[in-house]
């Protein structure tokens, strides 16, 4: 009886050992540098978004700056039209007044003209 505890003991420590033996053999890959290429492959992929994350960052930024700028151009020219307005209108108004007042002047010497002619 000893003997078969002994022989079955035996065949369980070996087939243990094997088994250890075997899942260390495949959990190690057999070439180091491909154990290293997924790491690296991550490490590039975080690199590649951190410096697509600071491209779109500055782009935004950059996008915001000319939007900033088009804003203030774009308010400096209504100033200015509506300055040119400004100026046109009064201009008009001038013009208008002037071309009243020679009207009413000619229509005075109109109205005296034929009213002098009554009187003598």
């Amino acid at each position: 009886m000893k003997k078969i505890f002994s022989a079955v003991i035996a065949t369980l420590v070996a087939i243990s050992f094997t088994a250890v033996v075997f899942a260390a053999d495949a959990a190690k890959p057999a070439d180091p540098a491909a154990a290293s290429a997924p790491a690296a492959d991550a490490k590039k992929d975080a690199k590649a978004a951190k410096a697509d994350a600071k491209a779109s960052k500055a782009k935004a930024k950059a996008d915001a700056k000319e939007a900033k700028a088009k804003a203030k151009a774009d308010a400096k020219e209504a100033k200015v039209k509506a300055k040119a307005d400004a100026k046109e209108a009064k201009a008009k108004a001038k013009a208008d007044s002037k071309e009243t007042k020679a009207k009413a002047k000619a229509d005075a010497k109109a109205s005296k003209d034929t009213a002098a002619p009554a009187a003598k």
